[in-house]
């Protein structure tokens, strides 16, 4: 990381996003509810953590941190950091901070600098994201282990549809199932719709039934360690033309997206390629959103790698990617798959073992 910093010409780093903690210290930063929890990296200085007072107990045994300082009320947390960051001689250098991420409002900038006038801020929001986004060994086995719990959740959810059957009723078997194999599945992201509700962006189950002739769509993941592995797949009971239609034309632009992966494009190229099958297709304008991220814990960060019109950003090898193409028909429907590859040495390989065609029951 140290390196990382070097390079971009910072002299302190300032990490506050939950994922980037987590990767880092081990703590997931579910404290930092409060205000944020700012961990400090500099060259010749301890990795320091800056908490409330009242989670220090719970940062010391769940992270990898010794140094940790403690604020008692919101008040108190811009002095706090400006008197560990003065303690270290960081309070008139360079100074990145994850700008672009959540968990750090502007507010708490504002009070910060009133502490520390003669502090530059730099944007830091891509270095340790773009660190977490390359993958080990020991982290693509993790995700290998969340997506057999994911192609598991995938299984139940075409197996058990059947007209009548709710969104919760699939939802609790779903979750029966993965935890009768010791799984988990990460709650903050479910997507599971019938139907009319099909049409909502991210529509979470409620007590809605399918019907004949109806479609189904669900995106989840299983979770492993912190590392969210999601998927898309789409079904329908019955025949729906604009929805099998739909589903198509995303087969199409997501195996154009994923042959373009190799170590080297940047991440526009990648979106251009399926971008470019949706164009050609009879719903030219049915992709409102980007192409897809890269992935690990927390399933993403606000400020991680998007793959989207013209991104700069370069894949390597070991990178994560969820690319989800969810397209939009005339009549309102939202529908479509995905794939969560790893960049290869040549190209990309699948996490998933279920395939992203349509489920047709």
């Amino acid at each position: 990381m140290l390196e990382e910093m070097a390079q971009a010409g910072i002299d302190a780093l300032v990490v506050t996003a939950y994922g980037h903690l987590e990767y880092l210290t081990g703590y997931d930063g579910r404290g930092g509810y409060f205000a944020p929890f700012p961990f400090i990296l500099a060259p010749g200085v301890p990795p320091t953590f800056v908490v409330r007072e009242f989670e220090v107990g719970a940062v010391t045994t769940e992270s990898c941190v010794d140094e940790i300082y403690g604020y008692r009320e919101l008040r108190d947390f811009a002095p706090t950091v400006a008197e560990v960051m003065r303690r270290h001689g960081l309070h008139n250098q360079t100074v990145g901070f994850e700008l672009g991420c959540w968990n750090l409002a502007p507010a708490d900038l504002f009070v910060l600098q009133e502490q520390m006038p003669d502090m530059r801020v730099v944007d830091a929001t891509r270095l340790v994201a773009t660190m977490t986004a390359v993958k080990t060994e020991l982290e693509l086995q993790t995700m290998r282990d969340a997506m057999a719990m994911t192609d598991l959740a995938v299984d139940i959810f075409r197996s058990a549809l059947r007209p009548g059957l709710t969104e919760n009723e699939l939802m609790e078997a779903i979750e029966a199932g993965v935890a009768d194999r010791g799984g988990q599945i990460w709650q903050p992201v479910v997507t599971l719709v019938f139907g009319e509700r099909t049409k909502l962006a991210h529509g979470a189950p409620t007590d809605n039934p399918i019907g004949t002739d109806e479609p189904a769509m669900l995106e989840l993941g299983g979770v492993k360690h912190g590392y969210a592995a999601g998927i898309v797949r789409g079904a329908v009971l019955g025949r729906h033309k604009e929805a099998e239609e739909l589903h198509a034309v995303a087969e199409d632009a997501l195996a154009a997206s994923v042959a373009a992966i190799r170590p080297g494009v940047t991440a526009g190229d990648v979106d251009a390629a399926g971008r470019a099958v949706i164009a050609s297709s009879n719903y030219p304008d049915a992709l409102r959103h980007r192409v897809g991220y890269h992935t690990g814990i927390n399933w993403l960060e606000r400020g991680n790698i998007s793959i989207e019109p013209g991104a700069n950003d370069v894949l390597r090898r070991g990178m994560t990617l969820h690319m989800p193409f969810i397209l939009e028909g005339p009549s309102g429907y939202l529908f479509g798959t995905s794939q969560h590859v790893v960049v290869t040495a040549n190209g990309a390989s699948t996490l998933s073992a279920t395939p992203p065609t349509l489920y047709q029951c």
